[in-house]
């Protein structure tokens, strides 16, 4: 009864202390993923003060959107892929017509095949793709008009799905600009 009320308490006060660490990491890694789809500059040890001065946080919707000094937004992504949950960052440049940029944060597809959508440069191939009408991801070495993308080979579900995330996030975001 003693070593399970020490055991209980230990591992409560653990829960509590690392709780705050991960929570303070999880909100530095949102903000540089921020700050690097808006394409500002910033140090490690200046990220909170680099975010405040260059980026304007908008609530529309219980959605929330990150406004660059230079008019560009980026917003969050979250969507099912093949085996677990796709969440990133897509940035819109200040036209809101072409892709700035696009940043995976977390993702759970399968090693070396579907995790690949997260390397950056896959993600190289968004910039400058067009929004409209939606993004279209096409087999490898077809991507043509300027809204396709190639679908990764190997992994094409993974491919699809961020496909589907990506058009219902930046579709989502689009309706609320216009408000």
């Amino acid at each position: 009864l003693i070593m399970g009320t020490v055991s209980g308490a230990l591992l409560v006060g653990i829960n509590a202390w690392t709780s705050v660490r991960i929570n303070k990491y999880e909100e530095m890694q949102l903000k540089s993923s921020v700050l690097d789809a808006l394409e500002i500059p910033y140090a490690e040890n200046n990220i909170i003060d680099v975010f405040k001065a260059n980026v304007n946080v908008i609530e529309k919707d219980k959605k929330t959107i990150y406004k660059g000094k230079d008019d560009a937004i980026a917003f969050e992504f979250k969507g099912s892929g093949v085996w677990g949950e796709i969440y990133g960052i897509i940035s819109l440049n200040p036209d809101l017509v072409t892709i700035r940029s696009v940043k995976i944060i977390h993702q759970e597809e399968t090693p070396g095949l579907g995790s690949r959508i997260a390397d950056k440069e896959y993600l190289n191939l968004f910039k400058d793709k067009l929004i409209f009408p939606e993004l279209v991801f096409v087999p490898a070495g077809k991507a043509k008009e300027d809204n396709e993308v190639d679908i990764i080979t190997g992994a094409t579900y993974s491919s699809k799905a961020l496909e589907k995330i990506l058009n219902r996030a930046i579709s989502d975001v689009i309706v609320l600009m216009k408000q």
